[in-house]
């Protein structure tokens, strides 16, 4: 039993500090550009450079963990993450960097699917299972909370650089215990990783947010139009590949991932900018403008449980429409803000915004995963998780672009621009989400004339509970 509650906290510790990463940098962003003179679109790629290999990577690590067994996948993965850490604390340049992030996101990668694959596995009965996953799933939602607060002490105290230095004594404690208690899994996946797809889609994705951080030059628009015809040439010639085309005909997963990724998109692309304003527009401290944000994510972490419930009792349709609004309204508040701006007449924005997608996050997974067939679960919640990395990596490159330089006198104006995208972006998807996702509470569809859905090629976490579950009827 003990090892079982070692074997779960490590990989939690593993999956927290994944998730981390995707906030607890934002706020570092001014001490950052300031130490290393680094321009808006630099700091855009130190943030995406994370984002776009973890979203390009994401679906392949799970395979990789079916092939090669789930405890040398997530060593590599800490492996990688605390190199990448180490060597993001110790840059000299800006562009070294935006190096070590790409570094950090394989490592998130290959860390995060296999978190999961092997608590599913440690805990073999499905009850003390569905408990572990419960704790896993909360600790991932407390991470987003704490990264701005955690972020702002870090740089108002030693500095920006500990905001990485901090991963690395966690990473190798993490790495040791794994090494020591985690079992290795047998390889029974038939698949082979989707090298072509896993290669054009990444490129694919770097090319898009290219485009709009540089978006006085037409290369980087050539270059992601043609490694997308690439990627999906390479997706509909694969014996595996990472999105199999039939369940790119199911209308639910697609609207759903579709709205995942706008989520995302809107989100992060707008937290980019809040915070550059709180902080160089307003003046306020890292650890304040941290403090200050904790209205958008607090809300993530209290209504996930009671989404959940909602989700369950009415299908996703109703939630998701009713969080995309209640965020529209969040961010449409925030179309207000000026330099002056005090802070009572801030909350109300960002608190909406956050209630929003507290209702959203789990009825959009739910909904993906519901589009799928049974045996495809796993898969669709990758999915699902990819579309939310692509979209957040865009939002940054895209809002980032039109808010400007926050030095500049326009950038409140770009603030308010961006507000109202996001706003607008919000409503469609709701509108759209109104309009095709099925009323009742799964919308699962058997895939047809499919090789690829024949075999045995389910997520390693899918093949873990099928497995332990018939072990468990079978001595019980």
């Amino acid at each position: 039993m003990g090892s079982r509650r070692l074997a779960v906290t490590v990989m939690c510790v593993g999956y927290f500090l994944v998730l981390l990463d995707v906030s607890i940098v934002n706020v570092a962003l001014p001490s950052i550009g300031s130490d290393l003179g680094a321009g808006v679109g630099a700091l855009q790629w130190t943030v995406d450079a994370y984002a776009v290999t973890l979203a390009a990577l994401m679906l392949t690590a799970g395979t990789l963990g079916d092939l090669y067994g789930h405890k040398r996948i997530v060593l590599a993965g800490l492996a990688l993450f605390g190199a990448g850490s180490a060597g993001c604390a110790l840059a000299p340049t800006a562009g070294a960097l935006v190096g070590f992030r790409a570094l950090s996101g394989i490592g998130a990668a290959l860390l995060l699917p296999g978190t999961l694959a092997i608590i599913t596995r440690a805990v073999p009965d499905r009850r003390e299972q569905a408990r572990a996953i419960g704790v896993w799933a909360g600790v991932g939602s407390v991470a987003l909370p704490a990264g701005p607060v955690l972020g702002g002490a870090l740089v108002d105290g030693p500095g920006w650089r500990w905001v990485f230095w901090i991963n690395v004594p966690i990473v190798l404690v993490a790495g040791l215990v794994t090494a020591r208690v985690i079992s290795e899994s047998r390889a029974t996946a038939r698949r082979r990783p989707d090298v072509r797809g896993m290669v054009t889609g990444a490129l694919a994705l770097a090319a898009v947010v290219d485009a709009f951080v540089s978006h006085d030059s037409w290369i980087p628009v050539v270059l992601a139009a043609a490694f997308l015809l690439l990627f999906a040439a390479a997706e509909s010639r694969a014996a595996d590949p990472m999105i199999p085309l039939p369940l790119l005909r199911q209308q639910g997963f697609v609207v759903a991932n579709a709205a995942a990724g706008a989520m995302n998109l809107g989100t992060l692309g707008l937290l980019f900018v809040v915070t550059l304003f709180l902080q160089r527009v307003q003046g306020r401290s890292a650890l304040a403008a941290g403090l200050a944000l904790l209205p958008l994510f607090l809300p993530l972490s209290v209504l996930a449980p009671i989404a959940g419930r909602m989700t369950a009792r009415f299908g996703p349709r109703r939630p998701m429409v009713a969080g995309l609004v209640v965020a529209a309204a969040g961010a449409a508040l925030l179309i207000l803000l000026d330099a002056g701006t005090a802070y009572p007449v801030i909350v109300p924005g960002l608190l909406l915004w956050g209630v929003g997608l507290g209702v959203l996050t789990p009825a959009v997974v739910a909904a993906a995963v519901r589009a799928a067939p049974d045996d495809r679960a796993g898969l669709a919640s990758a999915a699902n998780n990819t579309a939310r990395q692509a979209g957040g990596a865009v939002g940054i490159a895209a809002y980032g672009a039109l808010a400007g330089d926050p030095g500049a006198g326009g950038f409140v104006g770009g603030l308010h621009l961006v507000s109202a995208v996001t706003a607008a972006l919000f409503v469609v998807t709701a509108l759209v989400v109104l309009l095709t996702i099925d009323r009742g509470r799964a919308e699962r569809r058997p895939l047809r004339e499919s090789p690829t859905f024949r075999r045995d090629d389910r997520s390693a976490p899918e093949r873990h509970r099928v497995h332990s579950s018939r072990e468990h009827d079978r001595h019980r």
